[in-house]
């Protein structure tokens, strides 16, 4: 049953439209992304902990839910905005309406506002704090509520989303998909590792499933540990590589992971995407600075500065390293297009390297998929 709903940003401007999915209210801070497709990839991405998604596309959940697409346990956002909520589904996969979804996972959706003037106010004054509600509808409270919430700067966000204990790819709710194969990789089955294969221990600060699978489809074996261990634990498991999972919100607060990483450097090969980028970056002495709006989106052009080619790459981000404060150690292998910011770096010394953007993501292009490749072979030299 259609509710009035409302959005406020700490700006003063609200917007009225109706709710769907559950009721309550949340805070977080307002983005949005521009993908036409991928909704469910975005809803269970751990990344977007801390904050309330806007889609730019206008009709959402024309596709419903199917359980195969799912890229952790749950749903780490505080809430999801789109222009229309489609209610009839035209995939025979799905199993859901996005409306279901949304409510048995606690998530409150606003539909029937103007998205356009939203994200417009977002890439003009920034990124801001906002508050989503379906039950104190009076303005000026709602105003003073975003007014008063927290930012998201400043906060350890990965705890959130961090595993408690280590496992291995085959266990626990990761089994129901663990055999999904993505296209890119010629007779490697996501399930299956042959003797001998490289055992990758993936620090997981948020990380999507998909990254595990495509490690699988290497022939690698991966051991997933959570992003509060130190050096010496993941160095106990033996690994012949080490990846930094992406994750959410500002990775300045995450001096333990900064640490671990430090002192992983030069021991194993080493690999990041997303968060784990910023805080390889942040290990080697580096500095981080927030974007007006960030990139999140399916469509943003990447130079690999060592081919000359341009990627187009999926991205989930709100900071950035500075290609100013880039230590002489490190150098930068790839930069957005749109901006010029730092999208890649490599270490001049240690084996390890990193890209902003998510190589294991499939919204269409796999221009991205040689860095698992790279990885793979980094393992095999060292």
């Amino acid at each position: 049953m259609s509710r009035p709903a409302k959005l406020a940003l700490a700006d003063g401007t609200v917007f009225e439209g109706r709710g769907f999915g559950a009721s309550g209210e949340v805070f977080g801070e307002v983005v949005f992304n521009t993908s036409m497709t991928g909704y469910q990839e975005i809803l269970t991405d751990p990344s977007y902990a801390g904050q309330i998604v806007t889609m730019t596309y206008p009709l959402i959940g024309n596709y419903g839910i199917s359980p195969e697409d799912v890229e952790s346990g749950g749903l780490s956002l505080r809430g999801f905005i789109v222009r229309e909520n489609c209610r009839h589904e035209s995939n025979y996969r799905s199993t859901k309406s996005l409306d279901s979804y949304l409510s048995e996972n606690g998530i409150v959706g606003l539909e029937g506002i103007d998205t356009r003037a939203l994200v417009r106010r977002i890439r003009i004054h920034g990124a801001m704090t906002g508050v989503l509600s379906t039950e104190d509808l009076n303005n000026e409270s709602l105003v003073a509520k975003a007014q008063q919430s927290p930012e998201l700067v400043g906060q350890d966000l990965a705890r959130e989303v961090i595993p408690t204990d280590s496992s291995g790819w085959d266990e626990g709710l990761n089994a129901i998909i663990r055999d999904k194969v993505t296209p890119g990789y010629d007779g490697i089955h996501a399930g299956s590792v042959e003797v001998g294969a490289k055992h990758v221990v993936a620090i997981d600060y948020g990380m999507k499933w998909n990254i595990s699978r495509h490690l699988r489809q290497l022939g690698c074996q991966v051991t997933v540990v959570p992003g509060t261990w130190n050096a010496e634990q993941i160095l106990d498991l033996k690994p012949d590589g080490i990846f930094l999972s992406n994750g959410p919100g500002d990775p300045r607060p995450l001096e333990y992971a900064i640490s671990t990483i430090q002192g992983l450097l030069g021991k194993v090969p080493v690999f990041g995407i997303c968060l784990g980028h910023q805080l390889l970056g942040l290990a080697c002495g580096a500095e981080i600075f927030k974007l007006r709006f960030g990139h999140r989106g399916a469509n943003q052009p990447v130079l690999n500065k060592d081919s000359g080619r341009v990627e187009i790459t999926s991205q989930n981000h709100g900071f950035a390293l500075s290609a100013e404060t880039m230590p002489d150690s490190v150098e930068v292998t790839h930069l957005n297009l749109n901006d010029q910011t730092v999208e890649g770096i490599r270490h001049r010394e240690f084996p390890a390297y990193a890209v902003q953007y998510h190589p294991e993501a499939s919204a269409g292009p796999h221009d991205s998929h040689y860095l698992f490749g790279q990885f793979r072979d980094l393992m095999q030299s060292s």
